[in-house]
């Protein structure tokens, strides 16, 4: 491990989350690999325990993390033949305490982990302690992505409902593009009033989103880690 690591406390937490969640992924699993800069970590060390003898099938949440995947020897599978997935392992920008509901998507990836995830019958979050907060939207704002087309008029329709719609954009000004060929309007979930699942509701029923990044009930656990070990967090049913 270099120098840079170990003197880098959040970089030591995700790398302890990351090694604990790999850890998790069993032989003959499918398993979905999730995508941003702990994933990353879960993905090298899922590389590693393959090469070890580790036999998996997995199908990653983005472009770059199949592409990892693919370059480690990792075996990929799709959605035809893997209708289910054992676990699904990813980070995410917020977890709330208590509920663990998540805010995802400042990757870019939020579609394809959403995908992914749905069909999986656990998913493991892992994450390091900047992560937690104790309202949703408090930090991050919810990424929500678009259908290019009309995106002004999605984004006249959000704004009305109090989300306070931002382009994502490049640092030239040009529209940031998913892997689906779409655009992100990031909002404003705090300012809206709304709960984090009237919001959802809300995007849901807006012509012209094509999916947020409010990952309500969906987290199995969250793995907090530290420079000195981890954390297992269990939602709270309210």
């Amino acid at each position: 491990m270099s120098t840079s690591v170990q003197h880098d406390p959040a970089e030591a937490a995700k790398r302890k989350a990351a090694e604990y969640a790999a850890a998790q992924i069993q032989d003959g699993m499918a398993v979905g690999l999730g995508s941003g800069t702990t994933s990353k970590l879960v993905i090298d060390e899922v590389g590693r325990r393959v090469k070890e003898g580790l036999r998996i099938k997995a199908i990653a949440t983005s472009i770059q993390s199949h592409n990892q995947a693919v370059a480690l020897g990792i075996p990929i599978t799709d959605f035809a033949s893997t209708p289910r997935l054992d676990l699904a392992v990813d980070g995410a920008d917020e977890v709330q305490r208590g509920t663990l509901h998540l805010i995802k998507g400042h990757g870019g990836a939020l579609l394809r982990e959403k995908l992914v995830e749905i069909i999986a019958d656990r998913l493991l979050i892992a994450v390091d302690p900047r992560k937690l907060v104790d309202t949703l939207g408090s930090v991050f704002q919810v990424p929500v992505e678009v259908v290019p087309f009309a995106w002004e008029s999605t984004a006249t329709r959000l704004r009305e409902l109090g989300f306070s719609p931002e382009l994502r954009v490049h640092e030239d000004g040009k529209p940031y593009i998913t892997d689906g060929q779409h655009y992100i309007l990031h909002c404003d979930l705090p300012g809206s009033g709304l709960s984090p699942e009237e919001a959802a509701e809300a995007f849901n029923r807006t012509v012209g989103v094509v999916e947020h990044g409010l990952f309500l009930n969906m987290a199995s656990q969250v793995v907090i880690g530290s420079p000195d070990g981890i954390e297992i967090l269990d939602p709270i049913v309210k």
